[in-house]
């Protein structure tokens, strides 16, 4: 079976790589609805997501990873750090941008860079916690005519990630695993306790004396 498989990537590398990561992208968010337990599955977002997800980022991952096989070729440390920089100051932000805008022009928002302008930069430095270190393993082990489907199946996770940023978070993962491990309502309490009393005390605190 993996025989095949392999074999098959190897002839149509396109084909393959781009539908994988096109599905499996797309899979992200509907797994964040799953565990939004939204009572139905809103199937336009995930259309929207999918068609940013196959038209550009598979194509992009698909074309970005050859050239820089072609351009850093080999697996030594220094050509898998070359890669890996190159990656995450060119593409990484690049197609942050496109998924936060592309969903946003699909939806047909007025302002499609609001969700941008909000959580780019949060998502920014919160994908540099996770891809480095997959672009890492992916540039030193998996074969090039692999590395889109490998990249696909880590952006089933970042998609799932970028699903709820976009739609309930800030990008961060703090409230991403806010939002996956809620906080029990004793602990809930006991911060709303505290806030409750940091504003008391802050309100009845004596002025202090104007100088004359």
């Amino acid at each position: 079976m993996l025989k095949a498989f392999l074999s098959h990537t190897r002839r149509y590398p396109w084909v393959t790589n781009v539908t994988l990561y096109g599905c499996l992208f797309a899979g992200g968010d509907f797994v964040h609805q799953w565990f939004a337990r939204r009572e139905e599955i809103d199937w336009t977002q995930t259309r929207n997501v999918a068609v940013i997800a196959f038209s550009f980022h598979g194509n992009f991952n698909f074309f970005w990873l050859r050239f820089l096989e072609r351009r850093f070729p080999g697996n030594s440390a220094g050509m898998v750090v070359r890669k890996v920089l190159l990656d995450q100051t060119t593409a990484a932000p690049m197609a942050t941008s496109v998924f936060y805008t592309g969903v946003s022009f699909l939806e047909g928002k007025e302002d499609i860079t609001e969700d941008w302008r909000e959580k780019f930069l949060n998502t920014y430095k919160t994908g540099l916690m996770f891809w480095p270190f997959v672009q890492l393993l992916n540039f030193a082990l998996v074969p090039p005519y692999t590395r889109t489907i490998f990249t696909g199946c880590c952006a089933f996770i970042w998609a799932t990630f970028l699903c709820f940023s976009r739609q309930n978070g800030d990008g961060t993962a703090a409230a991403a695993l806010a939002w996956i491990f809620p906080p029990t309502e004793g602990e809930a309490e006991s911060t709303k306790e505290g806030v409750d009393y940091k504003e008391k005390t802050s309100s009845t605190a004596a002025p202090e004396p104007v100088q004359k």
